[in-house]
């Protein structure tokens, strides 16, 4: 017979007794941020989206049209911003609320 040595703990906002692995489970889950473009869509790393309104990027003496694709997107951690690369544009942060996922 295997004996299985799971670690309780008290979970205060349900006032249950919780496995250890179940709560820090429901913890990763509350860390993690959503990020959801102008019209809802949630975004994760690695989508492609299309930017919705003309933006003048800083520092870099450029304009990204709209309509333009940028590719292979990362998220910041931030629910609003996200990383992306664009024609040499190295660190180019973009506000979700400029995109639409493709």
């Amino acid at each position: 017979m295997m004996q299985q040595s799971d670690d309780y703990v008290y979970d205060e906002a349900s006032g249950e007794w919780m496995s250890a692995a179940d709560v820090a489970h429901r913890s990763a889950e509350a860390e993690r941020v959503e990020v959801r473009d102008a019209v809802g869509n949630l975004l994760a790393d690695g989508d492609s989206v299309t930017l919705i309104k003309d933006l003048v990027v800083k520092g870099a003496n450029q304009t990204l049209k709209r309509g333009t694709v940028i590719k292979s997107i990362r998220l910041t951690g931030d629910a609003q911003e996200i990383d992306c690369r664009h024609d040499g544009i190295k660190g180019l942060v973009l506000r979700a609320e400029f995109v639409r996922k493709r």
